[in-house]
């Protein structure tokens, strides 16, 4: 940062200097730009996935589209066989996942809100038709118990053929409807949207006084000291924000004393704690557990876009590219069948990327520095299409990150400037990305 300057059309030669007196200089769109490695996730959020909010506690909504997965488990045993045309008693159903389309943390035991009269569905292998629905739950994942209307759906059937006794647990999915010529319009059914809040963080980052003697003083190497720790200090902020955007615990104090501090989401605990996790060993896991990991990790139904940044320790890293070559892999089974599609490419912000084909998705391995010492053994699959950089910006004021100059007291015979950023991670549909594991 030696010859550091805003830019500011018609001003020569570069914009105005740093040094200006009491100025705001905005780098929201630059620091992130600074040793791209040091930092890979604030980098690849900054540059694809910002999106300014105007409220520091900032909610949004998620959509779990249902009408691909209309799947049910029946809980009440159809005892005797319903013959073709006759209809069935009261049949309790529950399935895994509650309204809004969230799996259930307890079981599948949350009731089913899509089933409407005339509906086709397919049940251990049966078809029936819906004749009505007696009880429609309020679709909360909740434990089921016998006769709780809350927590199941209660639906009577016409039997499309003979059904033949079914015991209670087996699995159902609609498969359509019919209507007779002439008919009425059906019933319908929506789905429910789920509301998540995160937080704008406020970082700070202050140089220590430097007075106006230790400005005027030439100094060996880089002689300007105030300079040489304005750079260390912006490179500081940025990492301070790498920081939080990986292991940000997400909460809010609105009654601290002097004001709120909020804390934004960070990936690595917020997956833990409501995404996908897989573990895997360095000498046991081979090409099949890490396919049978894929194969659910980018289910389609969860909203997966298709392709994940892979933030991943060193050590890790040096794993995953022993198995493009010849690895325990190729000869454990003898083969190069098994052998995976491991790929070394340039990235798009100055990043090696291991790319991973599989035939589910992409994966695209970062090394993040940040992942070390106690998390050496991690790697977080981030699906970009879900998380926002979330810097604060309304009323025509801008928090994003910015220099504010000469914050020292007017009477003080020195200089201090700070660096300021209030921005939060948004992180939605978090069964889309994946905390992995190795031992």
């Amino acid at each position: 940062m030696a010859n550091a300057y805003s830019i500011s059309s018609g001003v020569a030669p570069q914009g105005v200097s740093i040094n200006d007196s009491r100025r705001v200089y905005n780098f929201g769109d630059k620091v992130a730009e600074l040793a791209p490695q040091q930092s890979p996730f604030f980098v690849y959020l900054s540059k694809i996935a910002k999106e300014a909010t105007d409220d520091p506690v900032f909610k949004f909504l998620e959509q779990r589209h249902q009408w691909q997965r209309r799947n049910f488990i029946l809980k009440t045993a159809i005892g005797s066989n319903i013959a073709a045309g006759s209809d069935s008693a009261e049949l309790d159903m529950v399935a895994a996942y509650d309204k809004y389309g969230v799996e259930s943390a307890t079981g599948k035991n949350a009731a089913p809100q899509y089933f409407v009269p005339g509906q086709v569905i397919r049940l251990a292998g049966k078809a029936f038709r819906v004749k009505s629905v007696e009880n429609l739950g309020d679709g909360e994942s909740a434990v089921y118990a016998s006769n709780t209307a809350a927590t199941h759906t209660g639906i009577k059937l016409t039997a499309l053929e003979a059904s033949g006794t079914i015991a209670a647990g087996k699995e159902g999915q609609v498969i359509g409807s019919a209507w007779a010529e002439g008919g009425t319009d059906p019933e319908g059914w929506k789905d429910e949207l789920y509301s998540r809040e995160g937080y704008c963080q406020i970082f700070k980052t202050a140089i220590q006084l430097f007075s106006g003697t230790a400005l005027a003083t030439r100094y060996r190497g880089k002689p300007d000291e105030y300079r040489r720790v304005w750079a260390d200090k912006l490179m500081e902020h940025k990492m301070d924000i790498e920081h939080a955007m990986l292991y940000g615990i997400g909460a809010a104090d609105e009654s601290a004393s002097g004001g709120p501090v909020r804390y934004t989401h960070g990936i690595v605990p917020y997956t833990s704690a409501n995404g996908k996790n897989f573990a895997f060993t360095y000498s046991g896991s081979d090409y099949d557990d890490f396919i049978d990991a894929m194969k659910d990790f980018f289910s389609p139904e969860s909203g997966n876009s298709g392709d994940k940044l892979v933030l991943t320790s060193r050590k890790v890293l040096a794993w995953l590219n022993k198995l493009g070559s010849d690895s325990f892999l190729k000869n454990t089974v003898g083969t190069d069948q098994y052998r995976m599609d491991v790929q070394n490419i340039k990235g798009s912000f100055g990043h090696m990327v291991t790319k991973v084909n599989t035939l589910f998705g992409n994966l695209h391995f970062v090394a993040e520095p940040l992942l070390r010492n106690q998390d050496e053994n991690l790697a977080v699959a981030v699906d970009l299409a879900n998380v926002k950089y979330r810097p604060l910006s309304g009323n025509g004021v801008s928090r994003d990150t910015h220099v504010v100059t000469n914050v020292q007291n007017n009477n003080v015979d020195g200089r201090k400037d700070m660096i300021l950023t209030e921005a939060g991670l948004e992180i939605s549909l978090p069964e889309t990305h994946a905390l992995m594991t190795w031992s």
